[in-house]
């Protein structure tokens, strides 16, 4: 981070340590003036998940939940009683929803649009563009027409992250400047904000490299700097108030 020039970051719970989030919960409580958190939701059919999040959120400063549709019960959607309890109280404790769609937007879009139409008070980041590659056919087109869609609720934001994960090419993954210029076209830079996908993608291209692979590809698409500025850190800071001040 400090050789990137990044002063703060928001941490994802790893899903490789599932529902305990002892790790990440004392890295926040050793670095709170540079890390913030975002816990991983359990939408167990119980319904444990709701209280989970919320002691999470009040009782140990998560700022943000991450829904993975994948660790949904066979069969269930996230738009299922659980599911919508818990989306609503995320949105009720001020918490955004990141949802990662790592089998493609195409899945679960009706699902988002569900849960975005019954609670629009819940903030909602799509991780990693929604894992929307440069579109090479018209299956794929509809999927990223779709993920723009989105932009019609005014409380999505996107997460630009991974690029070695959406892109076809070699870094610096210049492919993705077209993605990257449909995408402030219709959510606006002030909704988009970039991510490194630590750790995953120190193998690819290096923490810096990840952010310089951004800077790049606005660079091709000719990104004013104030445009820039909200996707290198004004938009998630303004969408975390009061994370990253020292005590």
């Amino acid at each position: 981070m400090d050789e990137a020039g990044v002063d703060g970051a928001l941490i994802v719970q790893p899903i490789n340590h599932m529902f305990d989030h002892s790790l990440v919960t004392s890295v926040l409580k050793k670095y709170p003036s540079k890390f913030i958190g975002c816990c991983l939701a359990n939408p167990a059919d119980d319904g444990s998940g709701i209280k989970q999040l919320e002691h999470l959120i009040v009782q140990e400063k998560y700022r943000a939940v991450r829904f993975n549709p994948n660790l949904w019960p066979p069969g269930q959607k996230m738009t299922n009683e659980v599911g919508r309890s818990l989306f609503a109280k995320a949105g009720e404790l001020g918490a955004p929803v990141g949802i990662m769609t790592m089998k493609g937007i195409g899945l679960y879009i009706q699902e988002i649009e569900e849960l975005c139409r019954d609670y629009p008070e819940t903030t909602v980041i799509l991780d990693h563009m929604a894992f929307c590659k440069p579109p090479t056919n018209n299956e794929e087109e509809k999927a990223f027409s779709s993920f723009l869609s989105l932009s019609r609720f005014p409380k999505v934001y996107v997460k630009c992250s991974a690029l070695f994960r959406i892109s076809r090419e070699a870094y610096p993954y210049e492919d993705t400047s077209q993605l990257l210029s449909r995408v402030i076209s219709n959510y606006g830079a002030n909704r988009i904000m970039w991510g490194s996908d630590f750790p995953f993608v120190i193998p690819e291209c290096g923490y810096k490299g990840a952010k310089e692979a951004v800077s790049h590809a606005a660079s091709k698409i000719s990104v004013s700097p104030s445009d820039l500025e909200w996707i290198l850190g004004r938009t998630v800071s303004q969408l975390f108030q009061g994370a990253w001040v020292a005590p």
